[in-house]
C-alpha cells in the first residue's frame, strides 16, 4: 500500500508549536512516564523529524543513553543537527527511510520509537519487521499516532463548511486496526495506551493557523477538496466562517487530540 503523503516541515513544526501553546496536557510527560528511558540504553527514533523525541530522551537520561534519530527529510535532519550542536548533545542524526531496510545490525537497540511517522509506512509487515529485527531480545517498540476519535471538532467544522466527505487519514484510519494488528502479530506482547490533550483556542486565528498547517495546499491527502490556490483560499474562507460562528456561540474553540501509544515487547 503506497501512501501518497506529503507535508512540509513548516506545517509539522507549526502544529507542534500550537499543541504546546494551547494544549492542556503534555505528551512529553506522558511519553517519558510510559517508557522511562534509562541511562545506558541504545535508542532508535524512527521518523525523528527535527529531533523532538530524541532530545526528550536525551534530557530524561541526562545524556546517558546512546540515541540515534533517523529521518528521510534532510531539511528536518539539518534542524535536528543544528540544535544538537547548540545543546552540546551527542545524538546521532542519520538518514533513514522506513520503507527500506534499516541500516543497523540485528539486535542493536533496547528501544525503538516513532512519533506520528512510521504509520505512513507502505508495507507495515516489512517496516515493523525491521523494527523487530534491530531490537534486542526484550527490547521495546513504541509507536504513537492519532486514534479514530482524534480532533473531531476539526473535522466537524470542515464538514459543515464544505458539506463534503473528509478523505480518510492514513494515520487514524490505520492505527487501531492494521498497525496494531501487525505489531501484535510480530511482537511477543502488545499494549495500547491513550493520551488526550484538549487544545483551547481563545480566538479563531490560531485555530485557522492549525487548519492551514493540517489542510495544506502541499498535502496531497486533501486535494480532493480543492483544485488550485483560489479554491484552497475559498475553502479556508468557508472554514473560517463556520469556526467564527462556533466561537461566537461557545466563547471558545476546544479541539481534543486523542493519541494512541502502541507499546510492544520483542
Amino acid at each position: 500500500m503506497e501512501i501518497n503523503y506529503q507535508e512540509t516541515s513548516k506545517d509539522l513544526l507549526t502544529r507542534i508549536d500550537i499543541h504546546e501553546t494551547y494544549g492542556s496536557a503534555n505528551i512529553d510527560v506522558w511519553t517519558n512516564e510510559l517508557l522511562q528511558p534509562q541511562t545506558g540504553m541504545d535508542i532508535l527514533d524512527v521518523g525523528c523529524g527535527a529531533g523532538k523525541l530524541s532530545f526528550l530522551f536525551d534530557d530524561y537520561t541526562k545524556g546517558g543513553a546512546k540515541i540515534t534519530g533517523g529521518d528521510f527529510s534532510e531539511e528536518l535532519l539539518d534542524k535536528a543537527r543544528a540544535k544538537n550542536k547548540e545543546r552540546g548533545s551527542k545524538i546521532d542524526f542519520v538518514f533513514l527511510d522506513f520503507n527500506k531496510r534499516f541500516d543497523f545490525a540485528d539486535n542493536t537497540f533496547d528501544l525503538c520509537t516513532s512519533a506520528f511517522a512510521i504509520y505512513y509506512a507502505s508495507n507495515l509487515d516489512f517496516t515493523f519487521g525491521e523494527a523487530h529485527r534491530v531490537l534486542n531480545r526484550g527490547g521495546r517498540l513504541f509507536v504513537s499516532g492519532p486514534l479514530p476519535e482524534n480532533k473531531q471538532m476539526f473535522y466537524e467544522i470542515i464538514k459543515e463548511a464544505t458539506n463534503a466527505t473528509i478523505p480518510p487519514m492514513p494515520g487514524s484510519s490505520r492505527f487501531k486496526g492494521d498497525i496494531f494488528n501487525t505489531i501484535d502479530r510480530i511482537f511477543a506482547k502488545t499494549e495500547l495506551h491513550k493520551f488526550e490533550n484538549h487544545l483551547t483556542f481563545p480566538e479563531v486565528a490560531p485555530f485557522i493557523d492549525y487548519v492551514r498547517a493540517s489542510l495544506s495546499e502541499d498535502r496531497k491527502l486533501w486535494t480532493s477538496m480543492f483544485n488550485g490556490h483560489d479554491e484552497y483560499e475559498a475553502l479556508i474562507g468557508k472554514i473560517t466562517d463556520v469556526a467564527t460562528r462556533w466561537f461566537e456561540r461557545d466563547g471558545k474553540l476546544v479541539m481534543t487530540k486523542v493519541v494512541g501509544g502502541i507499546l510492544a515487547t520483542k
